[in-house]
């Protein structure tokens, strides 16, 4: 790396995480983390139940302090900030719940104005912060409206513009979707992509779900038993996991189980992008020729790289060395089943 690339890594870095370990008690929440989180862009971290996800994420706004190690924002170490040191990191770092946290009793328009009353922002000020925000996430006719009078994709909604009422540089998602259907956790995914892309905000997010993780970030982490066991651009990890937990968490994407057909071989075509290769059906018949058909497939565009596979039915005579000598030519992993 020349000294330019080690200047500007640190200035590329939002958040920093270093050496850290969170203990509670005798228990070992994580151990041995460091993370570099860039600025502007989407982060996931994804892991089992108990894998340390929720302790991470409470470092990066001082709900947790570390046992050891160093949580720095914009190169500034948190550990030690009290009283309105803190209070302004807290404005900086928003955060939104997988239950929404809002007040039954307020509604919309109140709910996300709380944190501009306790901050005591003048009612002009207030007011004209509210209805931008209301705009932006698609509620602006919903004002007047009581949680619940609406669905869990609106609280979410909700939720967001109050994270953003005070314009923090961070927002933190904890199982932001978890609770929500299909169509709410498509129609949330949308509006936090549209926010990073439009307001440059720096987001990270903890999930158990494959599809958020797939959809929105730019880059992931795999937690397991508190420590990071793979990182990546998604793309990578997506398309050739390499720590076990990965591909466990991963298995989803696996391909269908079908029955298998008397006479046929079956090959395996793997795409995992590093060659920004793409599944080519009429030049893979024409390589290995008359007698193959498409088994099975599950097959993904993710930034930008097609990964997944393809499972071919082979029943032609032609010598298996032939066979996969042509395929490799069509993919980044071949591999007889």
């Amino acid at each position: 790396m020349s000294r330019f690339q080690q200047q500007l890594q640190p200035a590329l870095a939002h958040v920093q995480l270093q050496g850290i370990h969170k203990r509670y008690g005798g228990v070992s929440a994580l151990d041995a983390i460091d993370l570099d989180i860039r600025r502007g862009e989407v982060f996931g971290i994804i892991g089992r139940s108990g894998a340390g996800k929720s302790s991470l994420l409470r470092l990066l706004n001082r709900l947790e302090a570390p046992s050891a190690g160093r949580v720095l924002i914009d190169g500034q170490d948190i550990a030690g900030l009290q009283g309105n040191p803190l209070q302004s990191l807290r404005r900086k770092v928003a955060m939104i719940f997988q239950h929404f946290n809002l007040l039954a009793n307020s509604n919309v328009w109140e709910n996300v104005e709380l944190p501009l009353r306790m901050a005591g922002v003048p009612r002009a000020q207030r007011a004209a912060r509210v209805r931008e925000l209301l705009q932006l996430v698609g509620l602006a006719e919903r004002a007047g409206n009581y949680p619940a009078q609406l669905s869990g994709g609106q609280k979410q909604r909700v939720g967001i513009a109050r994270a953003l009422v005070l314009q923090p540089q961070i927002l933190l998602c904890d199982e932001a979707t978890s609770a929500l259907d299909p169509q709410s956790t498509e129609s949330v995914l949308e509006l936090l992509r549209d926010i990073n892309q439009r307001l440059g905000l720096t987001i990270v997010l903890i999930t158990h779900e494959m599809q958020v993780i797939r959809d929105l970030c730019d880059r992931v982490a795999v937690l397991e038993q508190g420590r990071i066991v793979e990182a990546g651009e998604v793309w990578q990890v997506f398309g050739n996991p390499q720590h076990p937990v990965s591909r466990i968490l991963l298995s989803d994407a696996a391909l269908p189980r079908q029955a298998s057909q008397p006479g046929h071989r079956y090959i395996d075509l793997h795409y995992t992008g590093n060659q920004h290769l793409q599944p080519d059906l009429p030049a893979i018949s024409a390589a290995l020729g008359e007698g193959v058909t498409l088994h099975s497939a599950s097959i993904e565009p993710i930034q930008g790289r097609y990964l997944g596979r393809l499972r071919l039915a082979i029943s032609n005579a032609t010598p298996a060395e032939v066979l996969m000598q042509r395929a490799s030519r069509l993919a980044d992993r071949v591999e007889w089943v």
